[in-house]
């Protein structure tokens, strides 16, 4: 039995613009319950992916720890003004910024296996499924998982 990406995929993919900003990404995950979003264009082409890693990277002790020892070299003992701080603060970071590209994408007519195959060998946990180029849904390893709970009795039968 082969089960295509079109069956389990989700359709209704939360996305955002390279202009989004880290603090509007980290809340929209939240809000929507998701672990990571696809970055696109105006056509919801993919650009590339923002997932909770790269938005927890640039929260961390040594991003924040850089960030302040490059600002201590650039300050040279002078006080730096909150305006400068607030430009560069870090809701001024962009999708475009932290996105991993190229996207791992597949069609919707690639089989659970392909897509799992791909995710084991590229170590990701999601796929993009594109039409023409356009995103019309994403497969995460839980909907592989739960695609083969569902459909394990057929699965299991021997193939002739």
């Amino acid at each position: 039995m082969t089960i295509p990406a079109k069956s389990v995929m989700t359709k209704d993919v939360v996305t955002v613009s390279p202009e989004a900003t880290v603090a509007q990404i980290a809340k929209l995950m939240l809000a929507r319950g998701v672990s990571a979003v696809p970055v696109v264009d105006a056509q919801k082409r993919p650009l590339g992916v923002v997932s909770e890693g790269d938005v927890l990277r640039h929260f961390g002790a040594e991003f924040q720890g850089k960030r302040a020892q490059w600002l201590r070299q650039l300050a040279e003992g002078e006080e730096l003004s909150e305006q400068f701080l607030a430009a560069i603060g870090i809701d001024q970071r962009h999708a475009r910024d932290l996105m991993h590209a190229p996207v791992l994408s597949a069609g919707e007519d690639a089989s659970l296996a392909e897509i799992g195959d791909m995710m084991l060998k590229q170590k990701v946990k999601r796929v993009l499924i594109l039409r023409d180029g356009v995103l019309v849904g994403i497969v995460s390893r839980a909907d592989v998982v739960r695609a083969v709970v569902e459909n394990l009795p057929d699965l299991l039968e021997p193939t002739s």
